[in-house]
């Protein structure tokens, strides 16, 4: 297993972008969740080693507004589907050819892999979406209300409010609210129709106690490939449980 190495790269409107990178294998992109990075959801918690260690190479996109990537405040930065277009910045910038790679995300980096491959912008081998049901993908104004809550009501967000740990994160993560809130908005729900072009072999991975996103054996029926597999805990607490990293590293070892 190789070392982690960190690199920045340009996106395709000039906004510079941090990925990470851990093993020397078959190429795997991972896309973290919402407020998060790539160090808190796959290399905190040792996912990336265990692929890594499987004999596949890690590489996890830090989104713009998120880790060590930029967060511009300009909104000419945030056009709609500015994630998906970062995402395939990064598969351009390592020059991998369609089917070359797999492709994992977690809650808000499996709402980008879906809108990515069900508009066939990426072609990965396999697919593993992580923490994600129906409703974050055809429903999402409701969800990215809720942080819009958090964003403008930042400084009076009191302990008991239902907002209060999600206010607790992004301050813990230092993320630059303005930018947030345009990345908000440049976001935008998925035809859930376009679900059957998302052929590729897929495992849908969901915690027990988790519907933050909606129901993930719903999604799991309306792909044409998937396979739904329960892993501990709820939403957030879900990316920290070693089963996860467990499912996706043999999901991806099958053939």
């Amino acid at each position: 297993m190789s070392d982690l190495s960190t690199a920045m790269f340009t996106s395709f409107d000039g906004t510079k972008l941090a990925v990470h990178r851990m093993g020397d294998g078959a190429p795997v992109i991972l896309l973290h969740g919402l407020f998060s990075s790539a160090d808190m959801n796959w290399i905190k918690w040792g996912h990336a080693v265990r692929l890594a260690e499987a004999g596949f190479e890690a590489i996890m996109l830090d989104f713009r507004v998120h880790g060590e990537s930029e967060s511009p405040t300009d909104p000419a930065s945030y056009p709609s589907g500015v994630l998906v277009r970062d995402a395939a910045a990064l598969v351009e910038y390592l020059e991998l050819e369609d089917g070359a790679y797999d492709l994992v995300g977690f809650s808000l980096g499996s709402r980008t892999a879906l809108h990515a491959t069900a508009t066939q912008v990426l072609t990965p081998r396999k697919l593993v979406v992580c923490g994600m049901g129906v409703s974050g993908l055809s429903e999402w104004q409701k969800r990215a209300a809720f942080f819009k809550r958090v964003i403008d009501e930042f400084d009076t967000i009191e302990r008991g409010d239902p907002a209060y740990f999600s206010r607790q994160f992004l301050k813990s993560q230092g993320v630059d609210r303005v930018a947030a809130r345009l990345l908000l908005d440049a976001m935008g729900d998925l035809d859930l129709a376009k679900l059957s072009n998302v052929t590729m072999p897929t495992l849908v991975a969901c915690g027990v106690d988790d519907q933050d996103n909606g129901s993930a054996t719903e999604l799991a029926e309306l792909l044409p490939n998937a396979t739904y597999h329960e892993v501990p805990g709820a939403h957030l607490d879900s990316a920290t449980k070693p089963e996860l990293g467990e499912a996706i590293t043999q999901f991806l070892s099958v053939p």
